[in-house]
């Protein structure tokens, strides 16, 4: 039994933790700090890459806080991703407002959130970008727990 306060973060591992993710200026994005902690295997696609990147090596115990660029985090805000919709393409009787967030299907039927910049007599602004893209943020981390995954439990 390998002892499991040695055990480093790396691919294999499954990792219990608190995290909080914070704006450059720290307001609170998202956080388990005030809530049970969050469990995840290195490489399942829970943690975008450049997060889970920056918890390589930490052991169980371990604090940091890690500041996360838009390339490592939500990526960059990207132009194409603000579309003009034909006004008649929403619920007729629909309070558009700017900043209200509301959800299309892409091609595949997926659902697409997007949050409105706009509102002309015509047409509607919609920003499909992530609203985290293009920000600097703070990634705060305590580890409570490092284990071998098993490959047998279902989490």
């Amino acid at each position: 039994m390998t002892d499991m306060t040695e055990l480093a973060i790396g691919p294999g591992t499954q990792v219990t933790l608190h995290f909080a993710i914070k704006m450059a200026d720290g307001s609170l994005v998202d956080s388990t700090f005030d809530g049970a902690p969050a469990t995840f295997s290195v490489g399942d696609g829970n943690l975008l890459p450049g997060f889970e990147q920056v918890l390589m090596g930490l052991c169980a115990g371990d604090e940091q806080e890690f500041p996360i660029s838009p390339e490592q985090g939500f990526g960059q805000r990207n132009p194409n991703n603000i579309q003009d919709i034909p006004r008649d393409a929403f619920d007729e009787g629909m309070e558009l407002e700017e900043g209200l967030m509301v959800s299309f299907a892409d091609a595949q039927q997926a659902e697409l959130p997007g949050v409105i910049a706009e509102v002309g007599d015509n047409t509607v602004k919609v920003d499909f970008n992530h609203p985290l893209a293009g920000r600097d943020l703070v990634f705060e981390v305590k580890i409570i727990a490092v284990a071998v995954c098993d490959g047998v439990q279902k989490h």
